[in-house]
């Protein structure tokens, strides 16, 4: 089994406040099962500058992305549960690949966009909570080609997720979430 989760972001607000809370650490991306609370999950470490991969309990970091709040961004793991390997993907540069940790993961998973689940479902902390807007979560069950991640980061013609497709996902909202259709930029 290979994940692959690509996200497009932005950390930014609606209307003028103190953005000094989207500096901390926050969760984008959390893959729960009962025996691994992070089994799949991308979290900024806001204190070391650096993203981190945790899957099934083991994380490594990467740092050099240039992760600012206000702006878009496109972020991607990869990780091949054959060979343990892990990638990570910032608005469209690969770092090196790393091994973590190999073998499936297994069990009943729930995912949670935003949010740290410390547990199967539960056990929530706001201080740890991403702070604006979200778009394009998609995540497939086999490795994506350098290229197709590329189609994904500059939005061209894409094959979408099977495991997730933002297109077709069927989701709960708990707390204040506002959906609402991409906003366009024009160039």
């Amino acid at each position: 089994m290979c994940l692959l989760v690509l996200l497009m972001l932005a950390s930014c607000a609606a209307s003028p406040q103190d953005l000094s809370d989207l500096k901390r650490d926050h969760i984008l991306f959390s893959m729960a099962t009962q025996t691994n609370s992070n089994a799949f999950l991308v979290y900024w470490d806001a204190t070391n500058n650096e993203m981190e991969p945790h899957i099934k309990d083991q994380k490594t970091e990467y740092g050099g992305c240039d992760y600012k709040p206000g702006m878009w961004h496109s972020i991607c793991s990869t990780w091949d549960s054959v060979t343990g390997l892990v990638q990570l993907w910032c608005d469209g540069r690969p770092s090196s690949r790393r091994f973590i940790t190999s073998g499936p993961i297994s069990g009943s998973t729930i995912t949670i966009l935003g949010q740290e689940q410390d547990s199967h479902g539960g056990g929530f902390d706001s201080k740890q909570c991403f702070v604006g807007m979200m778009s394009d979560v998609h995540m497939w069950d086999y490795t994506l080609s350098a290229c197709e991640i590329q189609k994904y980061v500059d939005e061209l013609n894409f094959t979408p997720g099977n495991v997730l497709n933002w297109s077709a996902l069927d989701f709960e909202i708990t707390g204040r979430v506002l959906t609402e259709d991409k906003q366009m930029t024009c160039h």
